[in-house]
Formats: structure tokens, C-alpha cells, sequence
């Protein structure tokens, strides 16, 4: 058995080694503080969401899902993805939460809710943000 100094020394070096192992993907926030997009336009720094120059009433679960995945249009994330972000804990069973709240947040910000424009979905992975129409 090590003493306890050398033990501590042996955990820091293998947390180490294990930090540079596992590839982090720094999410950077939008420089802008205004979000716009065709229709949509979301004002970070008033926490406001406007539709074609209308305030539009979010829940902070339906805005911290809009936020997240448009501050990357384009890029797809996993339903664990967005509920760890908006959430702001473990997905253990998060499938019905975050496909609640996005249905949700398309009847207030989608034109056609049947047919997304902004907020689409990826078959067996989870949703993304679209550029708009």
C-alpha cells in the first residue's frame, strides 16, 4: 500500500492522463447578443424571443432548449445532449421531457408546427436548428 501523499500523487497523475484522453468540445457562446433568423429573432441579453416582431412566451425550459440548439444551426444534438444543457442535470430517462418541450416550443415559434421550419427533427439521434425558410 502507498502512503497517502504518493497515493494522492497517483490519483492526480491518472485524472490527468484521463482529462487529455477524453475529447471536450468547447460549446462558445454566440458573439452576437441577438440571435436572427428569417421570422425569428432571439435577444439574449433580454432573455425575449420575437416571431415576425411579436414577444413570444416561453417557458425557461422551452427557451433554454431554443437558445441551445440555435446558437449552433445546423449542428444535431441528442435529447441526453439538450436535456444535461437546459436541465442542467443527468439524462437517465430524458426522451419524453425534451420531446414535451420541443413540441411545445414549435406551436408558439414554428409558422407550421406540423412542418417544422426551425426546429427539426433527426430520426433516431435527436433534433437540430435549422438556418429557417
Amino acid at each position: 500500500m502507498l502512503p497517502k501523499k504518493e497515493e494522492e500523487k497517483a490519483v492526480e497523475k491518472a485524472i490527468a492522463a484521463l482529462a487529455d484522453m477524453i475529447p471536450l468540445e468547447a460549446i462558445q457562446p454566440p458573439h452576437s447578443p441577438t440571435l436572427i433568423f428569417p421570422g425569428l429573432e432571439i435577444r439574449l441579453h433580454q432573455r425575449r424571443v420575437l416571431k415576425d416582431g411579436t414577444d413570444i412566451y416561453l417557458t425557461r425550459l422551452e427557451y433554454g432548449a431554443l437558445c441551445y440548439l440555435a446558437a449552433s444551426p445546423g449542428r444535431v444534438f441528442t435529447k441526453a445532449q439538450i436535456f444535461e444543457s437546459v436541465w442542467s442535470m443527468e439524462s437517465e430517462s430524458c426522451q419524453s421531457s425534451v420531446a414535451s418541450v420541443i413540441c411545445n416550443l414549435r406551436k408558439k415559434i414554428e409558422p407550421d408546427n406540423r412542418k417544422p421550419t426551425y426546429i427539426k427533427t433527426v430520426l433516431g439521434v435527436g433534433y437540430k436548428f435549422a438556418l429557417g425558410k
